[in-house]
């Protein structure tokens, strides 16, 4: 049994930013997410097949059991090594889900969906960002948000979704089983606390009731119901946990055009101008709590995602998937379509079983040791490790676009995943080299 929560423990502070195509610098929308979870808890991905299912089958998440569909999608998502859901993750049709702790004065109840059960499924089940919302919202309401969210805390939570495609993107909030839910316009981000204030498209139908019985909102009929107002709950995790790292993601969305390279940089943000951690603040201050997460008893960026959408027909959608704080990692290109390499897939409770998340955790924890001196080289090296990959990409899409449809992609892809993991694990050796690791 998971212990209870101790005194002064922040859980999770997960972040996630979305660009529309009309405010991206390339044309092309852009989504991110950061996976803020306990530092030593490794995330590999997981590469699910699509998959057709019989009426009476059943599907196992991680506390419960529901319904299986008839048919899913084939997803690349990422998974804390001891979870059946994901953290993020994107489909083949082009769907991204992400998740986040959110704390509201609804009790949570001890057994039920996992936020990440509901990542997984609306990514399983999502043909676009419409069917995708409407999955976790139908699942969320049949069988409620419960569980701790911990294999060794118990800390069950609410979570809030940014659900997207190429198209566009829908901010989720869930109290229970109420929500409220948000187009995003231009740009807009998730953090872990309640942002929908009055600015909702749609609530579920005893949002504004269930609100007003518990004396949570008590203004006139004839005033639009604030979410936000009525369900937030600011005493379980303060204020300051969330606030600056939500004020940079509002900062960036003012920007007259967001490129790949500036939501690169947010997901690597520390609040003091420079890629990557240097221990500038105190926890008394906000600047503390930034958007890659690291320090003392907080949780850390176990994994970030940036999901570039095609700015051309015929190409295809690039999920960049980092391992550990991706201030101090790089980026590597991965896609739906394709041969996962294997490295990238183990994980598990301890450095002995390998895999690339250990690998880089590993590698952070050198640069750790002086990161005065050590964290801009690393930063610097990766910085051209990603020039390459970005090269290859580019190489990749002209390939596929020109071929009309000819092109073996599964075999292009495959190609150029196994090509960056080498370099990366190449990259790990030299670093790990140059540093001294081991002396």
């Amino acid at each position: 049994m998971p212990e209870e929560t101790p005194h002064g423990f922040y859980p999770a502070s997960c972040d996630s930013f979305f660009v529309e195509a009309e405010r991206s610098s390339s044309a092309a929308a852009i989504f991110a997410k950061n996976s803020d979870r306990p530092p030593m808890e490794c995330q590999p991905l997981t590469s699910v097949p699509a998959g057709t299912y019989g009426a009476n089958d059943r599907l196992r998440c991680q506390y419960i059991e529901i319904d299986q569909a008839g048919s899913t999608y084939a997803v690349l998502g990422s998974r804390p090594y001891w979870l059946w859901g994901f953290e993020h993750g994107l489909n083949e049709c082009g769907v991204v889900v992400g998740n986040h702790s959110i704390y509201t004065k609804d009790p949570v109840a001890e057994v039920g969906l996992l936020g990440m059960d509901l990542v997984r499924l609306a990514l399983e089940r999502g043909k676009d960002r419409e069917q995708a919302v409407d999955v976790i919202i139908e699942h969320l309401e049949r069988y409620g948000q419960g569980g701790s969210g911990y294999s060794d805390l118990h800390w069950p939570y609410h979570n809030s979704f940014l659900v997207a495609d190429s198209d566009g993107a829908w901010l989720l909030e869930a109290s229970a089983a109420n929500w409220a839910l948000k187009e995003i316009t231009g740009t807009g981000s998730a953090t872990n606390h309640t942002t929908i204030t009055t600015d909702w498209k749609r609530l579920s139908s005893e949002c504004e009731q269930h609100a007003r019985e518990q004396g949570w909102w008590q203004r006139g009929q004839d005033s639009r119901f604030d979410f936000a107002a009525a369900y937030r709950d600011a005493s379980a995790v303060p204020p300051i946990i969330s606030l600056s790292r939500h004020e940079r993601a509002c900062a960036l969305a003012g920007a007259s055009k967001v490129s790949a390279a500036d939501v690169r940089a947010l997901m690597r943000d520390h609040n003091d101008g420079k890629p990557y951690f240097s221990g500038s603040f105190s926890p008394d201050q906000n600047e503390y709590y930034s958007v890659c997460a690291h320090g003392g008893g907080l949780q850390s960026t176990t994994a970030s995602a940036v999901v570039e959408y095609p700015r051309r027909d015929g190409e295809l959608t690039v999920y960049w998937g980092a391992f550990a704080n991706p201030c101090v990692t790089p980026y590597l290109p991965l896609f739906v379509e394709g041969r996962l390499p294997g490295e990238l897939s183990i994980g598990g409770d301890s450095s002995e079983v390998g895999g690339m998340w250990w690998r880089l955790k590993g590698l952070q924890a050198v640069i750790e040791q002086d990161l005065a001196v050590r964290a801009p080289v690393a930063r610097a090296f990766w910085d051209g490790v990603e020039k390459g990959f970005s090269d290859d990409v580019a190489s990749l899409q002209e390939a596929v676009v020109s071929s009309s449809g000819g092109a073996d992609v599964a075999a292009l892809t495959s190609e150029l995943m196994d090509s960056a993991t080498a370099r990366t694990l190449a990259g790990v050796e030299e670093l790990s080299s140059e540093f001294g690791a081991g002396n």
